[in-house]
């Protein structure tokens, strides 16, 4: 009877920790994704507050952006020195410190300052997040885990500017920066309490070349992808940015070959579903991270909805993933990566070009529903993708991976607005924005995900079938 007691006791308590793990990584994925759209909608504030130009401001989303772009090849490399509990837990309290610092700052200067040292904790949280929840869990359960640790990160940037533009008009917009303090020491105590502390057994050396060559090529190339949506620098001086990126990054690979462990390792994507995963999974982010910004453009610009309704509308999408999450398993199992990536890749661009039929009297009922799809499809296909990527990585190189792996879902994300806010720029040339603009740019965007069908077509059926549970039927069974 004790025995079957103990046995009891064990399974519930790892039942529980198979949910509150993901959700504990979850939740800085959330407390990120919070932060960086809050910021947004309270930049006037901001200016005024501190005496400057609104159109500076913009520094304040750029600074963090780069400094994420810099310093997440580094993230693998400390949770492998370091151990990936001390790392998560420190990335944390950076993050939240940083962001108290922020709400603190009397200067421009003083608070971009502040967002290099909060992006250098975004750049270890959501890495070194992404390898604790690789390494807590068998394969098998690893769709489960990424289920629960998905839904916070899609909350977090959709319910942004509504906190924020709330925060903003009801307190102060320093008030967006003190709300990460609380969350964070929740997620410190959560951390220290539930996860355990893996590292590696004998860490590499720090390759210092690369990361200032891998660091350069970056910060240029977020840079100038942040020129296309935001000009920052002088149109002349912008165009040098994606040329000196490329040449640097061809400087990168260079050096990355002549070495056993570079910061970056590129020879991770000779494993195909890795490859698959994070280059043609980049494409379709591009897509998918798009809409989200060019929606609630149109609902206030287009429509003339406040920025709240606005933000209650695409919250849908956010109640979409959530509602999805219990089925997504099965979906893999039943179809297995190939069929669920090309096949959701396919719906998400028809998604994202219904919504470009929208208009201002489409009513309310009809324009929820289709975001509460378009949050569906959106869940799955980044369930998939986070899933896919790590399905065949040896856990001797899961850090490395991690690593590799966040470079490239930052620069697709910020290629994906940026992309969306060029087209608008062309599109509408000197004019004011209208419907018909946005409606063109999101038939435009709906092209992304489409033509990341045929990237992941190269799976085989049966590839990350340990991670999916999909089995394909035997010749001549019934």
């Amino acid at each position: 009877m004790k025995s079957r007691l103990a046995a009891y006791t064990g399974s519930v308590e790892e039942h529980r920790r198979s949910i509150l793990i993901p959700l504990v990584i979850g939740c800085a994925f959330f407390m990120e994704g919070l932060d960086s759209t809050m910021i947004a909608v309270a930049i006037p504030d901001m200016a005024k507050g501190l005496g400057s130009n609104p159109l500076r401001l913009n520094l304040v989303i750029t600074t963090y952006l780069l400094s994420l772009a810099v310093f997440i090849p580094l993230s693998g490399w400390i949770a492998d020195r370091l151990g990936a509990r001390v790392v998560f837990c420190v990335a944390i309290a950076i993050f939240a410190t940083g962001s108290a610092l922020c709400g603190l700052s009397t200067s421009l200067p003083m608070l971009l300052l502040m967002r290099v040292v909060q992006g250098f904790g975004g750049a270890m949280m959501t890495p070194v997040g992404r390898l604790i929840l690789l390494r807590s869990f068998p394969r098998s359960g690893l769709v489960s885990a990424m289920n629960w640790m998905t839904i916070p990160a899609m909350i977090g940037p959709t319910v942004g500017p509504i906190v924020g533009g709330f925060l903003t008009s009801y307190l102060s917009w320093r008030a967006i920066f003190y709300l990460n303090v609380p969350i964070g020491v929740v997620g410190v105590v959560l951390t220290l309490y539930l996860i355990d502390n893996f590292r590696a057994p004998a860490p590499t050396r720090f390759d210092l070349r690369g990361f200032v060559l891998a660091g350069f090529g970056l910060a240029f190339l977020q840079l100038a992808i942040e020129n296309l949506g935001r000009p920052i620098v002088p149109t002349g001086l912008g165009a040098l940015l994606f040329p000196a990126a490329l040449a640097i990054s061809l400087l990168y690979i260079w050096h990355a070959r002549q070495r056993e462990d570079p910061i970056l390792d590129l020879r991770l994507l000779r494993i195909r579903t890795f490859r698959v995963g994070t280059v043609t999974g980049s494409l379709c982010r591009m897509g998918l991270d798009a809409t989200p910004f060019l929606l609630p453009l149109l609902f206030q610009v287009g429509f003339g909805l406040s920025p709240f309704h606005a933000g209650l509308l695409t919250f849908s999408s956010s109640l979409g993933a959530m509602l999805v999450c219990t089925f997504s398993g099965a979906f893999l199992r039943v179809f297995g990566f190939r069929r669920l990536l090309a096949g959701n890749a396919c719906l998400a661009a028809g998604v994202t070009a219904a919504c470009g039929l929208l208009r201002a009297d489409t009513p309310v009922w009809l324009v929820v529903a289709l975001l509460l799809l378009s949050g569906c499809v959106r869940s799955i296909q980044y369930l998939g993708l986070n899933a896919v990527s790590y399905a065949d990585v040896p856990p001797p190189l899961l850090s490395k991976s991690t690593s590799v792996g966040g470079v490239a879902q930052q620069l697709a994300r910020g290629f994906g607005v940026a992309i969306g806010a060029a087209l608008l720029a062309v599109i509408a040339g000197s004019g004011h924005l209208s419907v018909g603009d946005f409606q063109l740019a999101l038939f435009l965007v709906a092209l992304l995900p489409l033509s990341s069908v045929l990237g992941f077509l190269r799976l085989s059926p049966v590839d990350g079938a340990e991670v999916s549970g999909h089995r394909r039927p035997q010749p001549g069974s019934a």
